[in-house]
């Protein structure tokens, strides 16, 4: 067993992990769920925004089609958009509870949403009463 060694001056002290009271852990089941859904939620949109990008180069340096340079970038925009809503989609679509939901998943949501709320109204009650 190795000895103990004193911190050097810039190293924080290191203090024993332990997770407050009330506090809860997300279960690995669900914690892959939800990165699935945002895996294919945000990847796919993101993916196609890329894809245009591409498919507007090919398409007009063959002079196949004149795309104007506002429409690349418009119809790529929208894309990543979508792919930054699909990271919210993906938590707030996935079943919070062990047994996995429906494939998309659209009536998680307002189950989901409701309990956020309640978690923030109970945060704030908590740190507003301390």
């Amino acid at each position: 067993m190795a000895a103990k060694r004193k911190p050097l001056p810039f190293e924080p002290e290191r203090e024993p992990k332990t997770t407050p009271r009330g506090s809860q852990v997300i279960p690995p089941a669900v914690a892959n769920r939800m990165a699935r859904r945002i895996g294919v939620a945000t990847g796919v949109p993101s993916l196609l925004g890329m894809g245009v990008f591409i498919g507007s180069y090919l398409l007009v340096s063959r002079g196949l089609l004149d795309i104007p340079p506002v429409v690349t970038l418009a119809s790529s925009g929208g894309l990543f958009l979508l792919g930054v809503l699909g990271l919210s989609y993906g938590v707030l679509s996935a079943s919070w509870e062990q047994a996995p939901g429906s494939l998309l998943g659209t009536e998680q949501i307002g189950t989901n949403i409701a309990r956020m709320k309640a978690s923030i109204k109970a945060i704030r009650q908590g740190s507003s009463g301390a």
